[in-house]
């Protein structure tokens, strides 16, 4: 597939290249710090730029199958721009016809157990998962065919080589590794039957 991945050099997003580079996909990276990049003669283009400019956002999704888009705040204090890039990249993609789009957000967002440690979760990270609602909002009711992916507890240890993947709320929300996390995210891509689905993603034991 012809691949274009918003935060690619963010950490899932590095995993996400190592993994779609491997699979024999043709990815173009869309980055604010293309110097970053350890091996882009292995990619199809590096688009430099903000998500929230249509002009770059439009250079990176021309000719994409599809567009994985892994897009967070640089801390907890923010800024918040989730939102203001999901919509920049939705308007992008209807206006030149791309049309699966995947997209990660948080699990804490929807989840209800265990309930004192998502209590305290949405208290301290209360701007920033108001930031993703907003966003799968405006996934969720533009005219893509879109997954929103909520991932759980992202770790950086060795991959485990499997995953959870759940529409239903997850009864044991077990962290899941980046390298897993990239895994997932390549195979709901190319999975027709998850257009227009939020699911929810975990590791295994």
């Amino acid at each position: 597939m012809r691949l274009t991945i918003f935060g690619s050099t963010g950490r899932t997003g590095r995993q996400v290249l190592a993994e779609g580079i491997r699979r024999g996909h043709r990815i173009t990276a869309f980055t604010r710090r293309p110097d970053t990049i350890a091996d882009p003669a292995a990619l199809a283009a590096v688009v430099a730029g903000d998500g929230r400019d249509p002009d770059a956002v439009r250079t990176a999704v021309a000719d994409a199958d599809a567009v994985v888009a892994i897009i967070a705040a640089a801390s907890r204090k923010g800024p918040h721009h989730v939102a203001d890039v999901a919509r920049t990249v939705t308007d992008t993609m209807s206006a030149t016809g791309v049309r699966r789009l995947v997209v990660t957000s948080v699990y804490p967002i929807v989840a209800t157990k265990p309930r004192l440690p998502i209590a305290l979760l949405k208290l301290v990270f209360a701007d920033a998962y108001a930031d993703c609602a907003a966003m799968e909002d405006i996934v969720s009711t533009s005219s893509l065919d879109w997954t929103i992916a909520r991932l759980n507890r992202l770790t950086d240890k060795p991959p485990h080589g499997t995953f959870y993947t759940s529409r239903a709320l997850l009864d044991r929300p077990f962290a899941i590794t980046r390298t897993d996390a990239a895994a997932a995210l390549l195979d709901i891509v190319k999975d027709e039957t998850l257009a227009k689905t939020a699911i929810n993603i975990a590791g295994t034991r």
